[in-house]
């Protein structure tokens, strides 16, 4: 049996009875973080192109642009809008395993289509149980370096298998039809790194695209379309474009297990950048506040990474040291590092075009370097460990951080989870629609159908 059938028979098997309380628990608490970066990310420039675009294209449907009011249009656009948006704030969720972002492909599938089918929320629950685990497997299997090694973004390449199992599982497809529909879908995956050199959006359309793709390939797939069931292993299938460390035995591919669940090992970020950027940026956080410590007081700041992480937030040093975009500021560890120590806060207000230029922040971006520590490497993808040491000009510090805030072994908090979607939703939601909100995504699995909690989606669009 092929692997592409093996997903497709565990996608086809899985039950809501299936999942344990904790998953379904923990499938809630991502999903409000979805809805909230969502509709604060349908504000941002990059995203009134594609909603400019979409409209013009898309026909009146069922699904919600979240945050956008009235605007329901055909489930691929609409999960095309959603996902780009919730990728923008650089907030999103990460399988640190995989190196990539499920919520932003998976959750804006599993609403368009659940609100145009009318699912209920627990047949939404599985569905994203099942898309998260594809993605998850799928992009352990693969190895995340050796997809970044050939300039590719894993979470575009292989989110468009997540919204396949996703979308094949509320659409109902059969196993042939599953199928199909991975192997269409693996024809349509692309997702270029090449945004690292140009500051430009187009790594925010990635999880976006990949929804919108992998729900044509079920639609495609449902009315007879085919496509190979070697996609995945095929001497020209998937895993020999994007990795050279295709290992699926390795990682159990089409087996669900409560246990060893990818929706468990997804970390949340609570700082605005890249996931690589984040265990720095909690000790060099940490240590400001704790110390009162002025940008006049640092010396310099060496921060040590796992190699993976060197080409993309700090390499090449000159250009990392002197971004010129909120794009570039994402991912520079030296613009990080800076704005922790310049404003003691990494959050969407401090990662701003205009930031990048302050000249505070460039000052304090030339005292930071970053190293490549092959210690670090030992775990990773596993653990994302990262060691900094900090010179001031009365001490000289050194801390490791072996599970960054927001890890599974060092988790935000269902409260603090909520403190995070206040926070990011507050321009487009009212207080009584937040809290609202909240309470419908923690009782989701009793909603009869999916639409009855979409509505809340739409919000009064005060921005």
């Amino acid at each position: 049996m092929t692997i592409t059938k093996q997903l497709a028979e565990m996608v086809v098997g899985l039950s809501y009875d299936q999942i344990s309380e904790e998953v379904v628990d923990r499938t809630k608490y991502l999903a409000l973080d979805y809805v909230g970066l969502s509709s604060r990310g349908n504000t941002f420039e990059s995203s009134e192109s594609i909603l400019f675009t979409i409209t013009g294209l898309a026909k009146e449907g069922k699904a919600t642009v979240v945050g956008q009011g009235s605007l329901s249009i055909q489930p691929h656009y609409a999960a095309l809008a959603n996902g780009a948006a919730s990728h923008s704030l650089e907030l999103d969720d990460v399988i640190n395993d995989a190196s990539l972002h499920p919520a932003v492909v998976v959750f804006p599938t599993a609403f368009a289509v659940g609100e145009e089918l009318g699912k209920s929320g627990q047949e939404v629950i599985t569905a994203a149980v099942a898309g998260y685990e594809v993605m998850g497997q799928l992009g352990k299997a693969l190895n995340p370096t050796n997809i970044y090694a050939r300039g590719f973004h894993p979470t575009g390449v292989v989110g468009a298998f997540a919204a396949v199992a996703t979308a094949g599982k509320l659409m109902g497809l059969t196993k042939n039809q599953l199928v199909n529909a991975f192997g269409i879908a693996g024809s349509q995956a692309a997702a270029s790194m090449e945004f690292l050199n140009t500051g430009s959006w187009t790594k925010r359309l990635h999880p976006g695209w990949a929804a919108h793709n992998g729900i044509i390939a079920c639609e495609l797939a449902k009315n007879g379309f085919t496509g190979p069931d070697s996609i995945l292993e095929g001497d020209k299938g998937f895993a020999q474009s994007y990795s050279s460390d295709f290992d699926p035995a390795k990682h159990s591919i089409g087996t669900y297990s409560n246990e060893t669940n990818a929706i468990l090992k997804t970390s949340i970020k609570p700082h605005a950048c890249c996931r690589y950027k984040q265990g720095p940026l909690d000790i060099i956080l940490n240590y400001v506040k704790e110390n009162n410590i002025q940008s006049s007081d640092i010396r310099k700041i060496d921060i040590h990474l796992v190699k993976t992480a060197l080409p993309i937030v700090s390499h090449p040093e000159i250009e990392k040291r002197s971004p010129q975009s909120s794009v570039d500021a994402q991912f520079s560890m030296h613009f990080g590092a800076a704005v922790a120590v310049v404003y003691r806060n990494t959050l969407l207000e401090q990662y701003t075009d205009e930031i990048t230029q302050e000249p505070e922040v460039r000052e304090m971006m030339a005292k930071v370097y970053c190293h490549h520590d092959p210690e670090l490497d030992k775990e990773f993808p596993q653990k994302w460990p990262a060691r900094v040491v900090i010179e001031t000009t009365s001490e000289t510090i050194e801390k490791e951080i072996e599970f960054p805030k927001g890890d599974p072994e060092n988790p935000l908090t269902w409260e603090e989870m909520i403190e995070k979607f206040n926070y990011v939703s507050k321009p487009v939601f009212t207080e009584d629609e937040q809290q609202d909100l909240v309470e419908a995504v923690r009782n989701l699995e009793n909603i009869s159908i999916i639409n009855e909690i979409s509505q809340l989606f739409k919000g009064g669009v005060r921005v």
